[in-house]
């Protein structure tokens, strides 16, 4: 489920493309899924289409998606992020856990912690 947050900072186009991806890489979208029409998910958030087409087209040049008229707008085979990986995850998102810190520090944290 893709939705919109007037509270992030972040155009509406790069919300649906990150929470895409983040459900590609998790395998909740697999291979083949079909995503709604552009017009259908432009009316169920209440943005405009060309928004949706944005995400969607960024998300085809990221080969995450692939769309034809034929079938629509699917998702491509991706490598999903790997067990280890996703518990390391939630192994800090744990640690973090009533320290009140933003999704933006914590992932600040791992970037300035990877170099």
């Amino acid at each position: 489920m893709i939705s919109i947050s007037d509270a992030d900072a972040r155009p509406p186009y790069e919300q649906i493309r990150e929470q895409l991806t983040d459900q590609i890489r998790s395998g909740e979208l697999a291979r083949g899924h079909r995503l709604p029409s552009v017009r259908q998910l432009a009316t169920d958030l209440g943005i405009a289409a060309g928004t949706v087409a944005r995400a969607y087209t960024e998300l085809e040049a990221d080969g995450m998606l692939e769309s034809s008229r034929a079938t629509g707008t699917r998702v491509r085979a991706v490598e999903e992020l790997s067990p280890a990986a996703r518990e390391a995850a939630r192994a800090y998102v744990r640690s973090l856990a009533g320290n009140q810190i933003s999704l933006d520090d914590a992932i600040r944290a791992v970037r300035v912690e990877w170099h």
